[in-house]
């Protein structure tokens, strides 16, 4: 008799990734589609689990990360949480730097993960608002503990295999998943590892894919505006720079969202869809309705976009 095959995964690592693509037909009828990729269903309950997956992965495969070895980031927050859990796998004692800022929640989720979360004041934002200088204190305190430690610094806003891991993964996912039929893909932008990788991977495929760059009001520098509102909702994207990842080759456009359409489709998310998530994610789709109705792109245009967290984040 043959042996019966079954389900079970190796460990957290493999629930990493091929998370659903959702049609938010209740929310949007029409014109055209706005599809999701549903981030938080990763165990780490968002898209920067792919990323975190493949840095460390690579790292070990090159020597620069050894068995055993410590580990640090600089984070809002969402990366944290997914080299929490791909250490506690792997066996690597993490230390992270966060603002203060960021929601205190997921100082509680990658603490409850075994790494240790270090919250460094701000500089100059409030909390729920943070600011580039803000991130740049962090990693300034992030710097002093590789320093004092020797730890494997992942550096993720530098490093190009967060690029790589959206290319790998994320982009052939999203091709596979629509049937090939993708018009439209667009992404708030942080590090910019999730937008470039697979606007790369889908420029590829088709060069007449469009890609469009969120990024919140006021702070547009991509847009290449003068930054006019450092402090908005948008934790982990919209830092008021260029990111050192970014290239322009792979986008087409960029699109602007307030601080109140965010919201307000964050909650239409929840109450329209059932699906509770966070702030990038309202501005994601905000931005998905608005070019729709803009009259830029064909209205039975196919868009797809990420839910890059849970709501469950923040406060």
């Amino acid at each position: 008799m043959a042996p019966v095959e079954n389900e079970i995964k190796a460990s957290a690592l493999e629930l990493i990734g091929n998370t659903p693509i959702v049609a938010l037909d209740r929310l949007h009828p029409g014109p055209g589609r706005i599809l999701v990729k549903c981030e938080f269903m990763n165990p780490g309950a968002s898209v920067k689990c792919r990323s975190s997956l493949h840095m460390l992965q690579e790292a070990r495969k090159t020597g620069e990360l050894k068995p055993g070895e410590p580990v640090l980031e600089v984070t809002s927050g969402n990366q944290g949480c997914g080299l929490a859990i791909v250490c506690a796998v792997l066996g690597h004692p993490l230390t992270l730097t966060m603002s203060q800022g960021n929601s205190k929640q997921r100082a509680v989720h990658m603490e409850a993960l075994g790494a240790k979360c270090v919250r460094v004041p701000q500089v100059e934002g409030t909390y729920g608002n943070v600011t580039l200088a803000d991130v740049m204190a962090a990693e300034s305190e992030g710097l002093k503990i590789v320093e004092q430690t020797g730890a494997y610094y992942v550096n993720q806003f530098n490093n190009e295999r967060n690029c790589e891991s959206h290319y790998n993964t994320t982009g052939p996912e999203i091709w596979r998943q629509t049937g090939h039929h993708v018009d439209v893909f667009i992404a708030t932008v942080g590090t910019a590892g999730t937008f470039m990788g697979t606007a790369k991977y889908l420029k590829e495929k088709n060069p007449n894919i469009k890609t469009y760059v969120v990024e919140p009001e006021g702070s547009q520098p991509i847009r290449g505006l003068p930054i006019t509102k450092p402090l908005h909702l948008l934790q982990g994207s919209g830092y008021a720079c260029i990111p050192n990842l970014f290239k322009f080759d792979y986008m087409d456009g960029t699109l602007s969202v307030t601080d109140e359409e965010a919201v307000e489709y964050k909650k239409l998310i929840g109450e329209k869809e059932g699906l509770y998530v966070g702030y990038t994610s309202g501005a994601n789709v905000a931005a998905a309705v608005k070019l729709l109705k803009s009259g830029t792109i064909p209205e039975d245009s196919w868009v797809v976009t990420m839910l890059n967290d849970t709501g469950l984040k923040y406060s």
